[in-house]
């Protein structure tokens, strides 16, 4: 490290460790002008973050890290920056209202400086410091943001799948699963959870995987329905598919997929017919309907 930047580095310690609170203040306080708090954030959380983020500055700044590894090498200023940029993802806030909040605090922390010194040369070195310093911070953060609302989307999206893709219990120990839409692979993968899942606790032995919804079949659908059937088979239940149409059938057959050793039907009543006969010790006494959830 050269001269002119252990002194620029001493400098904004300085600041840091002798205005900290005034810093945190005036980073809030220029979020607010640049309508950040209409990010969903409130001044509350503004304060709060402003206090950690600047705590933990002066605490890398303290260490012997390198400037330009300070704020991904301190785990207290690294967690700042992550606790920031993740707030504003689950916020909803958009990069463009996100970018501007460490610019904010660039300007802060020079503000504390020019409060010490009127020195240019010692302004100079001290700006280019803080830019070092904080521009690591900006990519990061944005690194972290982009990250935590791709996770989200990903969240909200099983979600989504999950409630498109409900598991009713239409008898006792007969449950069914009607889809609608295009199966694919990742919804493939939900249905079969949710399906061995409710399996296990409801000590199911038949599954009924009802297609009327699903609008065209292809290799892709029955290889799907495939997985999800075997899946099934393992569980030690007996699977039956139904919503079967002429369309369906003839692109079935046209395809050359083999679905024989499937047991399928036209309609769901037929399905549920046909399941009744495979239970052990079923009940003759209750209704198709009864205790349906």
């Amino acid at each position: 490290m050269n001269t002119s930047e252990s002194e620029a580095r001493l400098r904004v310690s300085t600041a840091l460790r002798e205005q900290g609170e005034k810093v945190a203040d005036r980073w809030v306080q220029l979020q607010s002008e640049q309508a950040i708090l209409e990010t969903g954030i409130t001044e509350a959380e503004l304060n709060e973050e402003a206090d950690s983020l600047v705590e933990a500055l002066l605490a890398g700044l303290e260490t012997d890290i390198p400037v330009q590894d300070v704020v991904t090498t301190h785990p207290g200023l690294r967690q700042a920056v992550t606790d920031l940029s993740m707030r504003r993802a689950r916020g909803g806030a958009t990069p463009t209202a996100t970018s501007p909040t460490i610019l904010a605090l660039k300007e802060a922390l020079l503000e504390a400086v020019q409060s010490d010194t009127r020195d240019v040369s010692a302004l100079y070195h001290a700006a280019l410091f803080i830019n070092r310093l904080l521009d690591t911070a900006g990519a990061m953060s944005f690194e972290i943001y982009v990250e935590g609302r791709e996770e989200i989307i990903r969240r909200q999206s099983r979600q989504l799948l999950e409630v498109s893709t409900p598991v009713v219990r239409i008898w006792d120990r007969v449950l069914a699963v009607p889809l609608i839409g295009t199966l694919d692979t990742t919804r493939t993968q939900v249905v079969m959870e949710n399906l061995l899942e409710a399996i296990e606790r409801d000590e199911a032995q038949v599954a009924i995987i009802d297609i009327t919804g699903v609008p065209t079949v292809d290799t892709a659908v029955a290889h799907h329905l495939m997985q999800t059937v075997n899946a099934v088979r393992l569980m030690g239940a007996d699977c039956v598919i139904s919503g079967i149409r002429p369309p369906i059938a003839q692109i079935i057959a046209q395809l050359g997929i083999d679905l024989s050793a499937i047991l399928t039907r036209a309609t769901l009543a037929d399905a549920l017919a046909a399941a009744i006969p495979l239970l052990t010790d079923q009940p003759t006494h209750q209704s198709p309907f009864a205790d349906v959830r």
